[in-house]
């Protein structure tokens, strides 16, 4: 009740203000009228007067009301200019931090939930460099002060930093008035207070904090590489490190702009997404996902059967998939688009100059004058007793491992629950693996909500697979006996209180992956890393042209993030001396590739619950859907959070067949602010797995339906009865 009682409260005082006729009283010709009038009662009660008029000062520049300009001017006649620029000075901050706290409880919420996506930027840049722009705006006097008050209500700005900046930013500006209504005689018109070369020079003024920070900068950009010799002239626009996702999309748009540029690469083009990650893994799944589908094709109304698996065969199919996309990421195919493509390890000897140790011998020394580190991830080895000893593969050598094999390992072991771990345990367990899960984790997937992370659990375990989870490993060990060593994972048994052990032929480590930092000169230019490079928002590290991009430099380790990092270090690079971009991570989307499938942008109940944001969830299981009926694909749902009372979206989790590409409707509607309301209005083809997101969206509306208007059309139908 408290913002309908305040807004009405600020309503009648404005109308009151124009209802009582006192707007025509704050004029300059009224002023001058009645200034003899004004001074004699100041002589006979000066604090009284001055109390009076610092409260309607106050009042005036709170509720925004026109005449401001005028009573500074008062100030000036009635008490000089000191005591005039004191009392005007502190009325008219106090007065702008009243109308600055009256839009913020008023209108910032509504005006958020409405273009939050949008305004985003805005107050990440107010958030950071808020007092700047702020000071910036009170020294132009061009720019309403009424105006900047409300609209600064609307933004993140503290109200300790709002009030101090504009103490300071609108003193020149109340000097000038103040001063000009000491000889108010002189004055004929509030446009004649400020001259030309005046505002001009306020101009100046407002632009000279944001100058400051600029040379500030390039003071310290100079400081940062004081003692390195910069050349007089570069071979090359740019080089980048690294020929995975990031480092070959970063080329690409140099090449496309016309830089030059030299792409260098020690091991494969096309990086792990290509050769170990994402490209042989997807392939994996499609295979046992079929071995899985013969198995239970009654479900379809045909004969099962137990799939004949040829393993040499099918890993031959993953090798030939490999073959196929590669010349999308060749060298020959870059070099055509005008990139330098050398094969080797790359070493940053200064800031301006990169060393190639060129896999077929020699060395080459490259000048130029950005560098974008795209040196990729590797996967993390846990530090666990006995490992070494027993052997293990990860996401980057079980390829060559599974290809000398003639049938799939007859006992795995995959330790972690995270996405890779889950698509590798599956895939096998449908090929015919023995496969033990475990995880640390109190779920699998333990990024996504719990229900996902159940949903997860009970496809694998339908599948055959033992899920540990909640679990730690504690270390490995062997025996010999005599039929071979026996290998087993020793892990604390949360039931008994003990340890269990656990027998394996093959173990895989899928607990993450870490940033490949290290023999690429980092540490000799002193470029912080942690478990990865040090960044800023623009991707810059603490040399402003050497930049990273992709899982080396974080926060999401996903080829279409590298990607997506790459454009804006490709153009920070090559022009972020004109102008920079900064990274936009807001609608990220990912997929993990089990089956059923979980994709997920945006926030999800977990992490709202987490940094404390309201919202309301709506749920559409697809066993209402009917094209997923007849694929027999019904299990998972779409679950779309929402600002309360609201249609805009939040964050959307999606499990089940078709996951990844059914997001993408989810990722654009939040990119360009569409709410549940414009998904419910666009035309689905039936029947189609998309018409779940519309479902969601109707789910959504019928939650919402306006039960009072409701009842009335139900009377109005009841008269047109009759």
């Amino acid at each position: 009740m408290k913002k309908p009682l305040l807004l009405l409260l600020v309503l009648a005082l404005v109308a009151g203000f124009f209802a009582s006729g006192l707007h025509r009283q704050l004029d300059l010709d009224t002023l001058k009228a009645g200034m003899a009038g004004f001074a004699a009662w100041r002589e006979a009660s000066p604090v009284l007067v001055a109390a009076l008029y610092f409260a309607a000062y106050v009042a005036v520049t709170a509720l925004s009301l026109p005449g401001a300009a005028v009573m500074t001017l008062a100030g000036g006649a009635l008490f000089g200019l000191g005591w005039g620029l004191l009392i005007v000075s502190f009325a008219s901050t106090i007065g702008a931090t009243l109308a600055f706290l009256v839009s913020r409880h008023l209108l910032r919420d509504s005006v958020h939930a409405r273009f939050g996506a949008r305004l985003r930027a805005i107050d990440e840049g107010i958030a950071r460099d808020g007092a700047f722009y702020l000071f910036s705006l009170r020294l132009v006097p061009a720019f309403p002060f009424f105006l900047i008050n409300l609209l600064m209500g609307l933004t993140p700005i503290r109200t300790r930093t709002f009030y101090w900046v504009s103490q300071l930013g609108m003193l020149p500006g109340t000097l000038v008035y103040v001063n000009a209504g000491t000889e108010l005689g002189a004055v004929d018109s509030l446009a004649g207070v400020l001259s030309p070369g005046l505002v001009a020079s306020f101009v100046l003024l407002g632009l000279f904090p944001l100058l400051a920070r600029w040379m500030v900068e390039r003071v310290q950009a100079r400081r940062v590489y004081a003692g390195w010799q910069r050349p007089a002239r570069f071979e090359r626009n740019l080089v980048v490190i690294g020929a995975g996702a990031a480092g070959l999309v970063t080329s690409y748009i140099a090449a496309a702009v016309k830089a030059k540029v030299t792409l260098v690469e020690a091991g494969r083009m096309g990086g792990d997404c290509l050769n170990t990650g994402c490209v042989p893994s997807k392939a994996l799944i499609r295979s046992a996902r079929l071995a899985h589908q013969i198995r239970h094709a009654d479900r379809y109304g045909l004969e099962p059967g137990e799939p004949e698996i040829d393993f040499r065969r099918l890993m031959a199919r993953v090798r030939a998939v490999i073959r196929k996309i590669e010349p999308h990421d060749s060298v020959e195919r870059y070099s055509a688009l005008g990139v330098e493509v050398l094969q080797g390890r790359a070493r940053i000897v200064d800031p301006w100059t990169v060393e190639v140790a060129l896999n077929e011998g020699g060395t080459r020394r490259l000048s130029t004058r950005s560098i974008v580190i795209a040196t990729g991830a590797r996967p993390t080895v846990p530090d666990l007793p006995g490992l070494e000893a027993v052997g293990y593969l990860t996401s980057d050598t079980v390829w060559d491992a599974f290809a000398a094999l003639d049938a799939p390992p007859r006992r795995l072991l995959v330790l972690g629950g995270g996405p890779i771990g889950c698509e590798l345990a599956q895939a096998c367990a449908r090929l015919g693996s023995q496969v033990v899960l475990v995880g640390r984790a109190p779920q699998l997937l333990p990024r996504e909500d719990a229900d996902v992370g159940a949903f997860a659990r009970a496809a694998l375990e339908a599948d055959g697979v033992e899920v540990l989870t909640g679990v730690a490993a504690l270390r490995c060990e062997q025996e010999t006996a005599a039929g071979g060593t026996d290998k087993f994972l020793v892990v604390a048994d949360p039931a008994s209180g003990g340890e269990r052990r656990i027998a394996f032929d093959t173990l895989l480590c899928a607990v993450g992956r870490s940033a490949r930092l290290e023999g690429f000169g980092l540490e000799a230019l002193g470029i912080p890393t942690g478990a990865t490079v040090a960044t800023d928002d623009f991707l810059q590290t603490r040399y402003p042209n050497i930049l990273a991009a992709g899982d080396v430099a974080g926060p999401l380790q996903f080829t279409h993030v590298a990607a997506h990092q790459a454009w804006h270090a490709a153009v920070n690079a090559l022009f972020g001396h004109l102008r920079r971009f900064r990274v936009d991570y807001r609608c990220v989307p990912h997929t993990t590739f089990t089956d059923p499938e979980v994709a997920r942008v945006g926030l999800n109940e977990t992490e709202a619950h987490a940094r404390g944001i309201a919202f309301e969830f709506t749920r559409y299981d697809l066993a209402e859907l009917d094209r997923a009926i007849t694929d027999g694909a019904d299990r998972g749902f779409v679950k779309v959070l929402t600002v309360p009372g609201k249609d805009r979206i939040l964050g959307a989790t999606i499990v089940g067949e078709h996951a990844g590409e059914l997001l993408a409707e989810f990722v654009l509607a939040m990119k360009h602010g569409l709410g549940l309301n414009k998904l419910l209005g666009t035309i689905h083809a039936y029947p189609t797995f998309a018409e779940a997101n519309k479902s969601v969206a109707g789910e959504w509306k019928r939650a919402h339906a306006p039960q009072r208007v409701l009842r009335w059309l139900e009377r109005h139908h009841a008269w047109r009865r009759g």
